[in-house]
């Protein structure tokens, strides 16, 4: 049995409380369903990002299909991400949105850092918690 890492119902007034993959920094996430389309509201520290809540469903169908490991990839919005990461898809032209999962213009980036330990909490994905170079994989659907 893995340890927990994470908090929460993914409310505003009840977020989920998660940790980024080397388990070196706490971060918040809730969900706004209220606004169009609906949002992931990531908290980190005084940073604000938000990303399409769809994200969740999109990037577990990505990982069933690719059926491996995946690395993470995390990059800054004006960094260029490692080709076949998980960073890489949730800025690429092809995904299911046609681009950027990150919404807020300066801080789309870090997809592959805030995204994955939520879809861990949720169920959906095994994720490495090393120092670095963390990867993730889709658990078989039930």
């Amino acid at each position: 049995m893995t340890e927990q890492h994470w908090s929460g119902t993914g409310t505003v007034e009840d977020p989920w409380v998660l940790k980024t993959p080397p388990l070196s920094s706490t971060y918040t996430i809730h969900r706004d369903d209220e606004s169009d389309p609906a949002l992931l509201i990531c908290q980190v520290g005084s940073t604000r990002l938000t990303y399409l809540a769809r994200a969740v469903d999109d990037l577990h169908a990505e990982l069933l299909r690719r059926g491996d490991w995946v690395a993470l990839g995390a990059a800054d919005e004006k960094k260029e991400p490692a080709a076949g990461t998980v960073e890489a898809w949730g800025r690429a032209a092809d995904n299911p949105v046609g681009g950027w999962y990150g919404q807020r213009k300066g801080y789309r980036g870090r997809f592959g850092m805030y995204l994955p330990p939520l879809l861990e909490a949720l169920g959906l994905v095994e994720l490495e918690h090393n120092a670095r170079n963390n990867r993730i994989r889709a658990l078989p659907e039930a």
